[in-house]
């Protein structure tokens, strides 16, 4: 064999190693595990066979290329819209392994997302940011490592940050709380307006903070409120974290007035519901079904027994992010006559939908 034969085959084997230790669900979760070095090693006997092996290897490589731009799937990114809130967007991306890692290169100004963004909407991450790593530890924490470029953002884009990528990330099964390594390093605040950090990062955390009216925060409990925006003829949903003065028992209860009642007017957002709505009875809730009984104000200015679909959507998506509801059901003065804008009857509880603002605009 010569020694150009055995140079090329070298760096093909050291490669090959590199490669396969970094797979995983979440694409680079395995790097920091150490790699066993090959027990047995076959030469490969001329240059025509390293030749052909390369070959076949390339076109592996593009058939699973082909594959995934082929295969799409639907991932809900948290994306800044026109008036600076954080946003879910169901948009269409390649498959991957790495879920984690994948979306929250799609987070990234200039990066993959760029030609997918919605009108009016752009990316959190400062471009130029690469994904390091993600991965997922035993108590349901995901820790994402980003590079230096992670810090070069405006003070103002602090929260928008640590918004976008928590709530991206915990879509995923498993996943409770989010920490931030910037180049290896775990992080006790942010960079820039140095926002705490080091316990972790959830949804309890909230998003879109509207702290209007509140005096006292030691006596509210933050809840999240699911409001309207318009881009265009299109409609899409914004939750908004609200700080309300109520008991547990009542919860429910002020979740609901507070979509009556709309966001604030200098908001930029709006409400669906009539203002004469009501609850006739307090909500009831059982094995993870919430039951909500209204007036007939709940049908607004539809026909008949319709319910219009903003009004829906915004009831189970604002209610479900309460951990024990999985699904509401409603009446109108204790009958379920309900139904939808298309004419469906509502006789059963309606679920959480799997992605949140799933149209192009």
């Amino acid at each position: 064999m010569s020694k150009k034969t055995q140079l090329v085959l070298i760096s093909a084997v050291v490669t090959t190693s590199v490669l396969l230790s970094g797979c995983g669900l979440f694409g680079g979760d395995n790097a920091a595990r150490e790699i066993d070095p090959p027990k047995d090693v076959t030469y490969v006997k001329d240059e025509k066979s390293l030749a052909t092996e390369a070959k076949v290897t390339e076109a592996n490589k593009k058939q699973s290329k082909a594959a995934e731009t082929s295969a799409p799937t639907k991932r809900e990114l948290y994306l800044i819209d026109k008036n600076g809130y954080v946003v879910p967007q169901t948009l269409e991306i390649p498959k991957s392994k790495g879920v984690a890692k994948q979306s929250l290169e799609y987070l990234v100004e200039g990066g993959p997302v760029t030609n997918l963004l919605p009108n009016n909407f752009r990316a959190v991450l400062p471009a130029d940011t690469r994904v390091l790593g993600t991965k997922l530890e035993s108590d349901g924490t995901m820790v994402a490592d980003f590079s230096p470029e992670f810090a070069e953002y405006k003070k103002e884009d602090e929260l928008r940050i640590l918004q976008a990528v928590t709530w991206t990330l915990t879509q995923f099964e498993g996943v409770n709380k989010v920490k931030i390594r910037i180049n290896g390093y775990d992080k006790d605040e942010m960079p820039v307006n140095h926002t705490p950090i080091s316990k972790g990062l959830s949804r309890a955390d909230g998003i879109n903070f509207d702290n209007t009216g509140v005096v006292d925060v030691t006596q509210t409990k933050p809840v999240t409120i699911y409001y309207l925006a318009q881009e265009g003829k299109q409609t899409y949903y914004v939750p908004v974290t609200k700080r309300i003065a109520s008991d547990d028992k009542d919860m429910y209860t002020a979740i609901v007035n507070e979509l009556v009642e709309g966001p604030a007017p200098a908001s930029g957002l709006v409400t669906d519901f009539n203002p004469d709505a009501k609850l006739v009875a307090a909500p009831k809730y059982a094995d993870g079904e919430l039951t909500l009984n209204f007036n007939k104000n709940i049908f607004g200015n539809l026909k008949g027994t319709e319910i219009s679909q903003h009004v829906l959507d915004s009831l189970v998506l604002s209610l479900t992010e309460q951990k024990a509801v999985d699904s509401v059901a409603i009446k109108v003065n204790g009958k379920k006559t309900l139904k939808d804008e298309k004419g469906k009857k509502l006789t059963e509880p309606v679920s959480r939908p799997k992605n949140v603002n799933t149209g192009s605009f």
